[in-house]
């Protein structure tokens, strides 16, 4: 059943959640009468992000084997959290300036405001065309090695204004990483920008002083710029955008050309996102990077995709080798789409429960932060300019000027919206393999506990706290979110 945003809205404005203020300290994180507020989100049920109880914390025993439980630890402390988001990409701000005034509010406030919506607070956008734009293009003129033609132009017209729009529905603040799909084709060895191809040596210069100029651009144009990755799945040769690098190249690159032209250019406080591609190759590609000090020192992160379930399945460990080898390094996952897009399709339980299964792995195995793809697309799953099309969390049919809501914005939501910058996480360890589970402790003193549960059962547990518990049940195909 499609639920109306503006419902949502309506629960939304409803309540207030509890806000435990107490400092975490092992079993006297809570006290008897402690109230747990609950939203849930499940199959076959009008619940959507809804308010559906307020527990209250009461002494229990030692827990029996027979006894599902969760067990949550706020002593025990892990990463700060960064945000969660999705990408502003040109299909995004073509499709967005499409629909009425009042559907384009109602967007905004469903994605950014952190009372009546979900609450993103992290932002991705292409350098250049990809594939989730009209057609190809680039900033500069041919053979402009020099650059003196650059211009943000194609830019302006619709994605620049829906960025700044979505960082003023965020409350002025919007976490937003930049990345390369392809360089412009006379910089490649094949001289396109789709089908992959290389980077010329002889243009790497020009290629690292091109980010300089679109960061210093966009801020000029006031949209302030966070980090940017060196490029979109480097190891991916599609029809669309795609450039190759070899895990040495890139930290080539990064070392000798890209890390020194920021830093020269006043721009080394940008954080730096190398690999940009799926979990399977992470570990060797962080490896490489991080092992040679002269690439390190200018690397802020690595980001990761999770499409490597083309190749048998996900690989969630991967990350965790990565945190556990590099603990300076942040990771977070930078892409997430389903596809092909379907109408037929369009409300598959399925969808939600990859975004819910993600997420709650990538905190548990070290990320910071977690940014979806395409926070908007229209009708056809599009526009994309070869035929791409995917599924965004929330869809657009632009004739008629309504939004159509997928479950999995709402699976998203029970993270983005409890889980608030500058959260640490902490432990929250299940007894039963059929409930998935992470926790947060934010900086206000709440807490923030997911379970997820992708099974046909339903299943009765205990949330434990040190000695402290309330009982509840988690519903068939569902995700919620406990505050306490």
């Amino acid at each position: 059943m499609k639920i109306r945003i503006f419902t949502i809205l309506l629960l939304f404005s409803s309540f207030a959640y509890s806000q435990n203020t107490a400092h975490p300290s092992g079993q006297s994180a809570v006290e008897e009468g402690n109230k747990a507020t609950v939203f849930t989100t499940a199959a076959n049920t009008e619940f959507r992000l809804t308010l559906t109880g307020t527990l209250a914390f009461t002494p229990f025993g030692q827990p029996f084997e027979d006894q599902p439980c969760v067990f949550v630890d706020p002593a025990q402390t892990f990463q700060e959290f960064i945000g969660i988001g999705g990408a502003l990409t040109d299909a995004s701000a073509e499709t967005f300036a499409k629909l009425p005034v009042k559907r384009q509010e109602e967007l905004l406030r469903a994605y950014y405001d952190p009372e009546k919506g979900i609450g993103y607070t992290l932002a991705r956008t292409n350098i250049n065309s990809c594939d989730f734009s009209s057609g190809v293009y680039t900033y500069v003129g041919e053979g402009d090695r020099e650059l003196r033609t650059f211009s943000v132009a194609p830019d302006e017209r619709f994605k620049m204004p829906f960025i700044r729009k979505a960082m003023a529905a965020a409350g002025g603040r919007l976490d937003l990483f930049v990345s390369p799909w392809s360089p412009p084709a006379w910089m490649k060895d094949n001289n396109s920008m789709l089908q992959g191809g290389k980077l010329m040596p002889e243009y790497y210069e020009s290629w690292a002083n091109y980010f300089v100029k679109f960061i210093q651009a966009y801020e000029k144009a006031g949209i302030p710029v966070w980090g940017l990755s060196v490029q979109n799945e480097p190891m991916a040769k599609q029809t669309w955008e795609s450039c190759i690098y070899t895990a040495r190249e890139e930290a080539d690159f990064i070392k000798g050309h890209l890390g020194p032209a920021l830093e020269k250019n006043g721009l080394a406080n940008k954080k730096l996102i190398a690999w940009d591609h799926n979990r399977d190759l992470i570990y060797q590609r962080a490896s490489t990077y991080l092992s040679d000090p002269e690439t390190a020192k200018y690397i802020w992160g690595i980001g990761f995709h999770w499409y490597e379930v083309w190749t048998g399945g996900r690989q969630y460990e991967n990350v965790k080798r990565v945190a556990e080898a590099f603990p300076e390094k942040k990771l977070l996952l930078t892409e997430a789409c389903n596809f092909p897009f379907s109408w037929d399709t369009f409300d598959e339980w399925a969808w939600g429960e990859q975004y819910g299964e993600n997420m709650i792995h990538d905190f548990n195995n070290g990320a910071v932060a977690w940014a979806d793809w395409n926070i908007l697309l229209d009708e056809t799953g599009g526009p994309n300019h070869v035929g791409n099309f995917c599924f965004a969390p929330v869809h657009a049919k632009t004739e008629e000027g309504t939004l159509h809501y997928m479950n999995s914005y709402y699976y998203i939501g029970h993270f983005s919206k409890f889980i608030r910058p500058g959260a640490r996480r902490i432990v929250s360890s299940s007894s039963r393999a059929q409930l998935l589970t992470t926790a947060f402790l934010n900086t206000d003193g709440s807490i923030a506990v997911v379970v997820m549960n992708p099974t046909e059962e339903k299943i009765a547990y205990r949330l434990y706290v040190g000695g402290q518990a309330v009982e509840t049940e988690s519903l068939p195909h569902s995700i919620v979110t406990l505050v306490f």
